[in-house]
């Protein structure tokens, strides 16, 4: 029996290709979806926000989506040089940066033979709404794609600050930034496990963490008030499966999203916080593990002033696979036209 859709349902269907890096999932948007007005990647953010929200929904939200879904559109560049421009969207809204997803679209791009690679880098200039990203791909000796980026300059924004978590007590934390702003928060010393078992409690308590540190320590970003949000909890363990890999992250962002890979601005922050704390010298990667066994490789590449903050310029790397092509529809009687969150 073969099925096909009609020709209202084809005409009006939006296309993606779906990827993941190290374990976390990515829906890029390839097609049916409208155009985004705005002079900058800020103001294309700000028009989805506002406008197209209910494309976001459709597609990140069940039942086309999951409560852990992540997805992003590309856009036209929006400054010199940029080849194109990336939007991440979520459960929640639209993120600031996203390093996963940057590592996916480079590589799925070169994948599927839109952008063409050699086994010298390619560089590409991506606009996204925390600044330009400087990636590279390129090809092995054995033909697999590889990827790496050069992220916004990263800062500890403050560290060994203190907050009172309702119905937990009393967590240290230290606030960073990478793209996004993360509460880092050392899950050993709290006895929390960072293992996929214990994933109700780190969703539990990251999100508890996050609404406390919001309520008593203002951010403000250097240029743009779009960026100065704390975008999530980031749990950090010295448990890890490898004993060469310098620690575990588990990152609970959005409305309790649990990232399955370290996080790309997650360990930029991370390697910020680490240099300034003199725990790791410019040069010198480390490996970080997530909740499921991915991983990535992060180093300090420089110094840099960021408009008065102390900063470094951090070198991600992670691997992304493809894992299918969709075509999405919305018959016009749909109850659930956008979706629904259900853990």
């Amino acid at each position: 029996m073969q099925l096909r859709l009609s020709p209202q349902l084809e005409a009006q269907a939006i296309e993606t290709v779906d990827a993941h890096t190290e374990g976390e999932p990515l829906r890029i948007i390839t097609g049916g979806y409208p155009s985004v007005p705005g002079k900058t990647i800020l103001e294309k953010r700000q028009y989805l926000t506002e406008h197209l929200d209910h494309y976001r929904k459709l597609l990140m939200h069940e039942p086309r989506g999951h409560a852990d879904m992540y997805g992003c559109l590309i856009t036209e560049p929006t400054t010199k040089d940029a080849e194109f421009g990336v939007l991440f969207m979520h459960n929640e809204g639209y993120s600031s940066m996203c390093g996963h997803g940057i590592l996916a679209v480079v590589q799925v791009a070169a994948k599927c033979g839109a952008i063409a690679v050699s086994k010298t880098p390619r560089q590409i200039g991506i606009d996204s709404p925390a600044g330009l990203i400087r990636a590279s791909v390129w090809r092995q000796d054995d033909g697999q794609v590889q990827a790496s980026f050069i992220n916004v300059a990263s800062w500890a924004e403050s560290i060994d600050c203190s907050v009172q978590v309702p119905g937990f007590g009393e967590v240290q934390y230290d606030l960073g930034f990478g793209g996004a702003y993360y509460a880092y928060v050392d899950a050993d010393k709290l006895g929390i496990k960072c293992t996929p078992d214990n994933a109700a409690q780190l969703i539990d308590v990251g999100r508890r963490i996050k609404h406390a540190v919001m309520a008593s320590h203002s951010i403000t970003h250097p240029l743009e008030q779009d960026l100065s949000f704390l975008y999530g909890t980031i749990f950090t363990s010295n448990h890890t499966d490898n004993p060469e890999h310098h620690s575990r992250h588990v990152c609970i962002f959005a409305d309790g999203e649990v990232d399955r890979s370290p996080t790309g601005t997650g360990v930029a922050g991370r390697i910020a916080l680490l240099h300034a704390g003199g725990e790791v010298g410019l040069n010198q990667p480390i490996t970080i593990e997530s909740i499921v066994g991915g991983r990535m490789i992060v180093e300090a590449l420089e110094q840099v002033d960021f408009y008065g903050k102390a900063s470094v310029l951090p070198k991600v790397s992670g691997r992304s696979w493809i894992t299918g092509q969709h075509r999405f529809v919305l018959e016009q009687d749909d109850a659930f036209s956008e979706g629904f969150i259900f853990r």
